[in-house]
């Protein structure tokens, strides 16, 4: 079965290191900080001026004045603060962050990210910080379904889409599988049960290969 979004997000949060300060794109990488692995500390960056962003709050305790990038209501880790929109971007373009976790359009087997644009002019474009943390954070992962809601790969030759930075993202999390982008393309690390590598091919354009040590990618219900 495909994983739900929290899901997705849960997997996410599984390979982030103790101690990495960590960006949060919008849309489903928001959700990443409420699935930080139980002993590890993780500072979560909002690019409009957030360090030490926490768990989504609960119902009826959103604070007006606590927002992510997207405009969520978010909490504050004890520790936490805000900053300057500034110094949140010399944080970014400095090379401060240890990972950037997000979304996309489209990415390629050579890494290109395509999420800023899709050109169609009933949705305006939301560049925001992307085109900054695609090329400031030491490392870039991508959140997606892996296809879209008329069945289209996201994962391709070639984007279709304007580019927000070429040969960028390192790792990418769906819905159906973890893969890495490598020299040689896209390399197969887990699969979801209920789904086989042929059966993923075909939702996805480019190449797979199959790792030597591909395990099923399972999450909890969350």
């Amino acid at each position: 079965m495909p994983l739900t979004r929290r899901q997705i997000a849960w997997r996410a949060a599984q390979d982030l290191k103790d101690g990495a300060y960590v960006n949060l794109g919008i849309g489903l990488p928001t959700l990443v900080s409420d699935y930080i692995p139980e002993g590890r500390e993780i500072v979560f960056q909002s690019e409009n001026g957030v360090l030490g962003v926490g768990p989504a709050p609960g119902a009826n305790a959103a604070d007006p004045d606590l927002i992510n990038a997207g405009k969520q209501p978010i909490t504050l880790v004890t520790g936490g603060s805000y900053v300057h929109h500034t110094d949140s971007f010399l944080m970014i373009r400095g090379g401060h962050l240890d990972c950037a976790l997000l979304g996309a359009f489209e990415v390629s087997d050579k890494g290109d990210l395509a999420n800023w644009t899709t050109d169609d002019p009933r949705f305006p474009p939301g560049v925001g910080g992307a085109m900054d943390l695609a090329v400031g954070a030491k490392e870039i992962r991508v959140l997606v379904e892996h296809t879209t809601k008329g069945g289209a790969p996201r994962l391709v030759r070639r984007c279709q889409y304007p580019l927000t930075a070429e040969r960028v993202v390192k790792r990418i999390y769906t819905d159906l599988a973890v893969i890495d982008v490598t020299t040689q393309g896209f390399l197969l690390r887990e699969i979801a049960e209920g789904i086989d590598v042929s059966g993923l091919q075909a939702k996805t354009e480019a190449p797979l290969r199959a790792a030597p040590d591909l395990k099923p990618l399972r999450a909890p219900v969350v």
